[in-house]
């Protein structure tokens, strides 16, 4: 075969695997809620949710994770200073819901270098239930929010949880961002899942209480600089599976700046390269860049022009993308087609950074991520402290 034989039937194969991770995708999204055991005890579960700051859906988020339609369960609010801007509202929603229902814990506990995990550690220890969810403050939660995470509950579960699935962009910076969340990297999360290889994502995590402190406790999380990085690795290594809900919960986005979206690629790259360097070497094989380059050199043999066999493979690429956005109820104007082109022009400096730059900011403390999956915190930069870690997105 000659060279541009080779370049087409490579660019043929990777737009290819693009359509077959798509329809992988939407057939496991699309999937019917299973049935599990649990959705028939309806067992109590406590609702664990570290805060900071006030941020634009802070009492939307906070609200709906209080009127859910389940007959057991409680929140934990917990916030690492007492001085934090969140907690007059927290303690106006624990005024309006009751003590009962709605508590909040003040500070953190140094268990690791990770802010959030610190936040939720006297949260976890404070649970009473066998059943514990750790969720972020930005989630938005629909009503049937814990039949959804109890209903991917199997007996081979170690771990139920469910990636963001951006919406609400108020700017194309945050379009840019669902273009991340939704299409890119929910897809690969539930491609992944459909394979057999689940992996956790930190924005909601469905424990099993006994399981989690019978394998080190809240404090194994923080074996690895991300929670849900160190969360996939202890489940794996007790012989269960990370297992996600049908549907991923939004996370409302409203403005973002392009810059601080790029930022936040940059953190989660090189926390995926530090603790999952197999598979992070193959995500540049996830844009389409790569797939055109090689079919413009190789146009001869697909009877094309060198500019109308990368362009078929572009269209061919976002087509798949937007037809699994608008199947599954995901964010998608007029201009996602564009935000989605942006997402890919960034991606592979994004990819190779994580591999030459331990550098990334964590929502205003600079930190240097090692390859071994520490950090050092640089000396300019804010501290890690009680007093002012960030809650990461």
């Amino acid at each position: 075969m000659t060279p541009a034989g080779w370049a087409a039937a490579i660019a043929v194969l990777l737009v290819a695997m693009n359509l077959v991770s798509q329809a992988i995708a939407l057939w496991r999204l699309r999937r019917p809620m299973q049935r599990s055991a649990l959705l028939a005890e309806l067992p109590p579960v406590t609702i664990v949710r570290p805060v900071r700051g006030i941020e634009a859906f802070s009492r939307e988020t906070a609200v709906s994770g209080l009127e859910l339609d389940y007959p057991r369960y409680g929140t934990i609010f917990c916030v690492a200073d007492a001085h934090d801007p969140i907690v007059p509202l927290i303690e106006e929603l624990i005024g309006i819901y009751g003590a009962g229902k709605v508590r909040l814990i003040v500070g953190d506990v140094p268990v690791s270098a990770n802010p959030k995990l610190n936040n939720c550690v006297r949260g976890w220890e404070e649970a009473t239930t066998d059943w514990v969810i750790l969720a972020d403050s930005n989630v938005l939660m629909p009503k049937d929010y814990i039949q959804r995470m109890l209903a991917a509950w199997q007996p081979t579960t170690g771990l139920v949880c469910s990636t963001p699935a951006g919406s609400r962009p108020l700017c194309f910076g945050a379009e840019v961002e669902c273009a991340f969340l939704n299409a890119f990297q929910a897809r690969w999360q539930y491609v992944g899942e459909a394979l057999g290889l689940g992996f956790a994502q930190g924005k909601s995590m469905l424990w099993n209480k006994p399981f989690l402190d019978a394998n080190g406790g809240i404090a194994a999380l923080g074996a690895e600089i991300a929670e849900d990085a160190a969360s996939t690795k202890l489940v794996r290594n007790t012989g269960r599976q990370v297992h996600l809900v049908g549907q991923p919960f939004e996370q409302p986005l409203g403005r973002r700046r392009l810059r601080d979206v790029v930022q936040r690629q940059f953190r989660w790259a090189r926390l995926r390269r530090v603790t999952f360097l197999p598979f992070f070497v193959l995500e540049v094989l996830s844009t389409p860049f790569l797939a055109a380059l090689l079919a413009a050199l190789g146009a001869p043999a697909l009877g094309m022009s060198t500019w109308t066999a990368p362009l078929l493979v572009l269209l061919v690429w976002y087509a798949g993308d937007i037809l699994l956005s608008a199947a599954v109820g995901w964010f998608l104007n007029w201009r996602s087609p564009l935000a989605m082109l942006v997402r890919d022009i960034a991606f592979p400096g994004v990819w190779a950074y994580a591999f030459v730059g331990g550098e990334v900011s964590w929502r205003g403390n600079a930190m240097r991520i090692r390859t071994d999956g520490a950090n050092e915190l640089n000396d300019a930069a804010p501290t890690l402290s009680a007093a002012n870690a960030k809650i990461p997105d």
